[in-house]
């Protein structure tokens, strides 16, 4: 394909280039829906293992009469082999000089690129995503690993000259692989952040074992293919499908030397405290957040809306980065909220790979169980729906698992629904009086992933900037209040209960952290 048009999470949009994106896009629908229905191996070694343990349908949640494709649960002996695969491809991998990895890395960005409709279109069937967002993802999965692949060049692969003491001395620091590490990676983001981590893993000089989300396991087969067509040699990445009990298999292996972890807090604070009960190991873990928007007295309240918006309703607000509730000064509220209710009310609903349709489904049926407890509890401790609220089951929705979007009002600030992650189309708004009084209500929960203001007075930014505990932080942004990270531009770094290492994704301290230091004296 010309190289015509990028869509990132900035753009979101094709231009000019519109109906030729729309026309390859149906396309690619068209060649994944022939192709549904297929059962699907492991991949050890570069081959395909069929496996024995017990089988699992990959739904659509768009329609779940649609099965995607067919997989199974690693069992314990194909865990065991994968991991043997692993260690004995390592010592080779690892020693590799650091220039080729970096080439067969950029061999993968680039099969990506050649196959992103496909993979755009499969990721609108299997997780929900609406056209553009999936197609950020997955040129978000090039670029991180081209990014990425740039960092360890330009760095002459972390090897960096010290001083002496001696004139008959050299002295250099060196960074070197761990060893295998497994890589769990969840449905939001089925190949950026699959990509993502095992790139940084594997460009560290690392071997990998990886099980992408039952809820996406497609996307994750994709990605092992991609990595085999791009020359990666076999026992490098070995990818096993299963369950949580499938991975907590693997984090729990005694032959794994590192592990990487993008999920909800529970899960993660579970493999943060397993993970080193035996020995000190490094584990990389992102949780989630709770992420704010504050609108000032001084804000653009049309721009504030869009941002909001867009942060809170991009992909069913099933994102990290979702912002999930709003601190607007009482001045400016009102009309805030008339131009936030009508951009709402303006969104499309229905199937995501359809062109137009900007919500598509949550990702399965405990989304959906979870998004009545929510509304509920706004109606039981005296709060307002202001729109939405409701679970979409008639007509063309009632085989998939579709909510409304949903703003919620009156609540105390207290309430868990200002604390508590939900992975939901559901925003809180709330009031107060001033900046300061934004700022310690926003910082006032136990995530610190991102965070936006919408403010037009410098003092005002300066402050929020200084004050607020976040990563990852926004001021002004249409296209998003706390949403939009894109490699080598915005670092992805969660603070407090969002991150392990203060080290962000889409960084250029991201490989470092699958590395360790060995200092090197040479005497003449």
């Amino acid at each position: 394909m010309k190289k015509t048009f990028k869509i990132t999470y900035t753009s979101l949009g094709v231009g000019k280039q519109a109906e030729r994106f729309h026309r390859l896009y149906d396309r690619a629908v068209a060649k994944i829906r022939t192709a549904a229905g297929a059962s699907f191996p492991h991949f050890i070694a570069n081959k395909p293992v069929r496996g024995r343990g017990m089988s699992f349908r990959d739904q659509s949640p768009v329609d779940t009469r649609v099965v995607l494709a067919r997989f199974r649960n690693a069992t314990e002996d194909e865990i065991e082999a994968a991991m043997r695969t692993a260690r004995a491809a390592f010592r080779q991998w690892g020693a590799l000089p650091y220039k080729q990895r970096a080439r067969l890395m950029q061999r993968a960005a680039t099969v990506i690129r050649r196959s992103k409709f496909e993979l755009a279109a499969l990721m609108s069937m299997e997780v929900g995503k609406n056209r553009l967002e999936a197609m950020g993802d997955v040129e978000e999965a090039a670029d991180l690993i081209d990014y990425y692949a740039q960092r360890l060049l330009a760095t002459d692969g972390f090897y960096l000259p010290l001083n002496k003491l001696s004139p008959r001395e050299d002295t250099a620091t060196l960074l070197r692989p761990y060893g295998v590490w497994v890589v769990i990676a969840p449905f939001n983001f089925p190949l950026a952040l699959s990509a993502g981590m095992s790139a940084g893993a594997l460009l560290g000089g690392n071997t990998v074992v990886f099980k992408p989300s039952e809820d996406a396991p497609w996307c994750g087969h994709r990605l092992a293919e991609i990595y085999r067509e791009a020359g990666l040699p076999p026992g490098v990445f070995n990818t096993l499908h299963g369950d949580g009990a499938t991975g907590e298999s693997m984090i729990n292996h005694p032959d794994v030397d590192g592990a990487v972890f993008t999920g909800s807090r529970a899960v993660g604070m579970k493999i943060h405290r397993q993970f080193s009960r035996k020995t000190i190991r490094p584990c990389i873990i992102e949780m989630g957040g709770k992420n704010p928007a504050i609108v000032t007295a001084s804000a653009n309240a049309e721009l504030a809306a869009e941002g909001v918006m867009r942060s809170a309703f991009g992909l069913q607000g099933q994102k990290c980065s979702a912002c999930s509730r709003v601190y607007v000064d009482r001045k400016i509220k009102n009309k805030f909220l008339d131009h936030l209710l009508s951009k709402t009310s303006a969104l499309t609903i229905g199937d995501p790979s359809n062109r137009g349709v900007y919500l598509g489904p949550v990702i399965n049926q405990n989304s959906v169980t979870r998004f009545r407890r929510a509304v509920a509890e706004v109606q039981k401790d005296g709060g307002a729906v202001l729109y939405g609220g409701e679970v979409l089951n008639r007509d063309h929705f009632r085989h998939g698992f579709f909510v409304s979007p949903t703003i919620v009002d009156g609540l105390p600030r207290s309430h868990r629904l200002f604390r508590d992650e939900l992975f939901l189309p559901f925003l809180a708004v709330t009031t107060v009086e001033s900046l300061e009084q934004a700022v310690q209500y926003a910082n006032n929960v136990e995530y610190g992933l991102t965070a936006g203001i919408y403010a037009n007075n410098r003092k005002e930014l300066r402050y929020f900037f200084d004050h607020i505990e976040a990563g990852v932080t926004y001021a002004n942004r249409r296209s998003g209040a706390t949403t939009g990270a894109w490699p080598g531009v915005n670092s992805f770094c969660g603070w407090k209960a969002s991150g392990s290492t203060g080290k962000g994704a889409c960084g250029p301290y991201y490989v470092q952290q699958f590395m360790r230091e060995q200092s090197r004296t040479i005497m003449r």
